[in-house]
């Protein structure tokens, strides 16, 4: 009798455990999760400390105060994070995980060596998990796949493959710079959710048109948004630091977007706080830096890669914090 009762125990604590996972599914084009609608009210989330130029949660608590007080329901990384309790932290803040693996990271969790399964066997039943997201605009870089983005393709399918075999309660994204073509949809069969890398100036809701003439898949949008600084006056946008110019232009993505929002499965704002490795100095904030197709940046057409956050270094808000928040919080 004992023995049955110690079974009986072992068997409910298994089916509670499994009870207890999420599931995150798309349903009618639409992410669920545990069958409530779920559209994604994100940013991206790359914490590098002035003077680094390596990531670090250090601040990890005011940063999820100020990510509740905005609404942001969802952080993107763009490498995975390998601390349970730093995932602990994030969903006892109520908030979700995208998780991207890169292609070659020298085998940290990397698709190249194949040790991505091994953080997805470690962190797959894990509630902050929302997706897991292959690679970041690698369409831009055919250099790191032997001048033939069809490696990339392939590599991403079948990683996808792979991720679906093990893990079914999470889909499998990647992040592409604007629309793919029609080969690497083909390629990318595996791919249950597509996120594009969207800028085009204040308003990217012309893509989503774009994209159900090409898909029937859903579509989130893995990055958008603007810079506060001009390279060059426009409009009543002086050069210069500009907090104005870059709440204007998410005031405008974000409206227009909201317009959309039964067409698509939600946005993320790039980025939440500024990153001073980008351009030069890292113990200084430097204008200039590089992004691939960045014309579109509002409103000057240039990147200006290490002014992006909606809090600066020390997390004072910047005037576009004031801006999602109004908006994420309705």
């Amino acid at each position: 009798m004992k023995k049955l009762i110690v079974f009986m125990s072992l068997i409910f604590a298994l089916l509670t455990q499994s009870l207890d996972v999420n599931k995150v599914k798309i349903e009618n084009n639409k992410l669920n999760v545990n069958g409530i609608e779920y559209f994604i009210k994100g940013i991206c989330y790359d914490p590098v400390p002035i003077g680094k130029t390596k990531r670090n949660f250090n601040r990890i608590d005011k940063d999820l105060i100020l990510m509740q007080e905005a609404g942001i329901n969802t952080i993107r990384v763009y490498s995975p994070i390998d601390n349970i309790d730093i995932l602990n932290k994030i969903d006892e803040a109520g908030i979700k995980v995208i998780t991207s693996f890169g292609y070659n990271q020298n085998g940290y969790y990397d698709i190249l060596n194949g040790t991505y399964i091994d953080y997805i066997n470690k962190y797959k039943d894990h509630n902050a998990i929302l997706l897991w997201e292959l690679g970041n605009e690698y369409n831009y870089h055919p250099e790191w796949f032997s001048m033939n983005i069809d490696n990339w393709y392939l590599a991403m399918n079948n990683a996808a493959k792979k991720i679906k075999q093990i893990d079914k309660n999470h889909p499998v994204s990647t992040a592409h710079g604007e629309i793919p073509n029609n080969k690497a949809r083909e390629m990318g069969s595996n791919i249950d959710i597509w996120g594009i890398n969207v800028y085009r100036w204040d308003d990217p809701t012309p893509l989503i048109e774009e994209w159900e003439k090409v898909s029937d898949l859903p579509l989130y949008f893995s990055e958008t948004g603007s810079d506060s600084y001009m390279t060059k006056d426009y409009n009543e946008f002086k050069k210069g630091r500009n907090e104005d110019a870059q709440a204007a232009a998410n005031h405008n993505i974000i409206k227009n977007v909201f317009k959309m929002k039964d067409r698509l499965t939600g946005l993320i704002i790039f980025q939440f706080v500024d990153g001073l490795w980008k351009a030069g100095n890292p113990e200084k904030q430097d204008i200039g830096g590089w992004a691939p197709n960045s014309i579109g940046v509002p409103y000057d057409g240039s990147p200006n890669e290490e002014f992006w956050g909606i809090v600066d270094i020390n997390r004072n808000k910047k005037k576009t914090f004031e801006v999602i928040k109004k908006f994420f919080n309705n």
